[in-house]
């Protein structure tokens, strides 16, 4: 059942005759006018969902929804892109449970960008027809959808210079990049000192992130990765690139000798002594994807005094860093290395491939 938005009255005056009625008495009549509702009031979206914990590519289903209406604080989305990162597979894999998701069935994904039809009644900085890049919550997911609803906090205006494609890349990925290198002692505000930076898995999305991130502050950057990504990692201005297969790349020792700094390490299972003796004195390792063990060896490092620290990164993307990242992007000082690209009708390859972990670069599912 259909319920009709609801009118506005109108007054209109309206004399009184007749001998039980006072014949100078002005009363009001009504006139209704139908109130302005949202564009897509009513109407259905394509929407990718899975029902439970697990299964894989082969538990997303292609469904039609009801488009969610924002709240007073929210802005609504046509999606134009989304972007896959391991965090969202994770979450279907149960690795958060029980906190996400929300609710089942669950519509995945969380960075985005695409254009603003409709607003809150709270809403001042954004108005319908604003392109936008925006994350949504990990809660409530929504990304792989024609159209989500998006908080004020994590949603930012995206320029002409900056595609759709390229912005929903940036929210986790750059972001984590950013305060990962951050977290390794590196500033961006021009106060920095020179530092000697390793970054593992450099081809993947945050990893090739990182690597833009550095040499954009002048630090010297070692890259690991496949050999089919070493002219990449140089393009992207890598100073030094290991095969990660190779006798040195296995050990991380610097070609030029070099101690590190710091270590962002975007890998899953390098062991602690394979870093050490590569870390100069104050030298950090800063994991992107942490374990229970690597907060539990962060803090014995604390309590003995250690020289070398382990910093188990949890990345916080804000809408600061965010904007900072998509006007690198607008100025050409940073990109979005981009593995591939589906429709949202083969949703599932894209997770599929982000899943076998081999990505050079960001997924993009185009909507």
């Amino acid at each position: 059942m259909v319920i009709s938005p609801p009118e506005r009255a109108t007054f209109q005056p309206l004399k009184l005759e007749g001998p039980h009625n006072f014949p100078n008495r002005r009363f009001r009549s009504w006139n209704f006018q139908p109130m302005a509702s949202s564009p897509v009031a009513g109407k259905t979206m394509r929407a990718v969902q899975y029902g439970g914990y697990g299964g894989g590519f082969a538990a997303l289903k292609h469904v039609e929804v009801p488009i969610p209406s924002p709240k007073k604080d929210e802005v609504l989305l046509k999606l134009e892109a989304a972007s896959i990162n391991p965090v969202d597979w994770k979450i279907q894999k149960g690795a958060i449970r029980p906190f996400l998701p929300a609710k089942f069935p669950f519509i995945p994904v969380s960075d985005v960008a695409g254009e603003v039809t409709d607003v809150g009644s709270a809403v001042k900085d954004f108005k319908a027809g604003d392109k936008v890049v925006s994350m949504l919550s990990f809660k409530n997911g929504g990304g792989l959808a024609e159209y989500a609803v998006a908080s004020l906090n994590l949603t930012v205006h995206r320029p002409p210079e900056v595609s759709a494609a390229d912005g929903s890349g940036l929210p986790v990925a750059a972001s984590t990049a950013l305060q990962a290198l951050k977290s390794g002692g590196a500033k961006f505000d021009g106060t920095g000192k020179p530092l000697n930076v390793l970054i593992t898995a450099a081809s993947g999305g945050v990893g090739s992130y990182a690597v833009q991130l550095a040499k954009l502050i002048d630090l010297h950057v070692t890259a690991t990765c496949g050999a089919r990504n070493i002219e990449l990692m140089k393009s992207l201005g890598a100073d030094e690139v290991l095969d990660y297969k190779s006798s040195d790349g296995a050990k991380l020792n610097s070609p030029s000798g070099k101690k590190y700094d710091a270590v962002i390490d975007c890998t899953v299972g390098i062991d602690w002594s394979t870093f050490e003796p590569n870390l100069s004195d104050n030298g950090k390792v800063i994991y992107v994807t942490p374990s229970p063990s690597s907060f539990l060896n962060s803090v014995i490092k604390k309590l003995t005094f250690a020289k070398k620290k382990i910093v188990p990164l949890i990345a916080a993307p804000n809408k600061e860093e965010l904007e900072f990242l998509v006007g690198l992007v607008k100025e050409g000082k940073l990109k979005t290395v981009v593995d591939s690209k589906y429709p949202l009708s083969k949703a599932e390859e894209a997770w599929a491939k982000s899943i076998d972990g081999h990505a050079t670069g960001k997924i993009i599912v185009e909507i």
